[in-house]
């Protein structure tokens, strides 16, 4: 039996990373490889910039599902199935350290924390640019969990990440909340190798005919407790 190989950067809840080594990603891939006959094999990044887990494509894996956001640069690397969420960044604060901070407009001359290649990256030295934050430090990709205790410790101020990550992975620290949600709006999805534009119409069908069934949606319920593909339209 065909053996699709996923590329995954690690930890990523609700992607990834969740208890038993599950996740959104990993329910998503599962079932598509079940709908296309395959089994499927989950292949960790372990690189310090995201982007470039897009190299391994053709080479060390067959797709990228890594909870990863379609972008201009992106697409010179990659083909995307259509988008299986629509979600955007969010910004995160030990709120006992930090009361007054509710949103970017109050990050003046703090330190904001990003993943290296991750795109709150250029969103946050977009607001360092215009004179609205202090300065960014920028962690490797596998280091988020330290960058989220270093909010409780003074060594950064915020966190910048995709909201249902960010959501996951604050719960265990105390104090440290997520206080702004929608800062960007950013396509989910699938990514293939340029020329495996065989793979991309299996996995495209095989998406759609899981959105269909409603099986996608009863993942996204499970992970995100909606089923929305746009989390936008989600109560928050």
């Amino acid at each position: 039996m065909e053996t699709l190989k996923v590329g995954a950067a690690f930890p990523d809840p609700p992607f990834n990373g969740m208890p038993d080594d599950s996740g959104l990603d990993i329910d998503l891939m599962t079932a598509i490889a079940e709908k296309i006959g395959a089994t499927v094999e989950f292949i960790a990044y372990e690189g310090a910039d995201f982007n470039g887990i897009f190299d391994g494509l053709g080479a060390s894996y067959d797709c990228v599902t890594a909870g990863t956001t379609v972008t201009p640069e992106r697409e010179q690397k990659a083909r995307f199935v259509p988008p299986y969420l629509i979600s955007g960044q969010a910004l995160a604060v030990d709120t006992r350290r930090l009361p007054h901070v509710t949103s970017i407009d109050d990050l003046e001359g703090l330190t904001i924390g990003v993943q290296q290649g991750n795109t709150s990256q250029p969103i946050t030295e977009r607001l360092v640019a215009d004179g609205k934050a202090g300065a960014v430090r920028v962690y490797d990709y596998g280091s988020i969990r330290s960058a989220l205790t270093d909010l409780t410790t003074g060594a950064c101020d915020a966190f910048m990440k995709l909201a249902p990550v960010l959501n996951e992975l604050v719960k265990p620290i105390g104090g440290v909340e997520v206080v702004q949600r929608g800062i960007s709006v950013e396509n989910i999805a699938i990514a293939v190798g340029l020329d495996d534009q065989a793979l991309l119409g299996r996995l495209t069908v095989a998406q759609a005919e899981l959105e269909q069934d409603g099986v996608l949606q009863r993942i996204r319920g499970k992970w995100l407790g909606n089923p929305y593909a746009d989390q936008n339209l989600a109560v928050h």
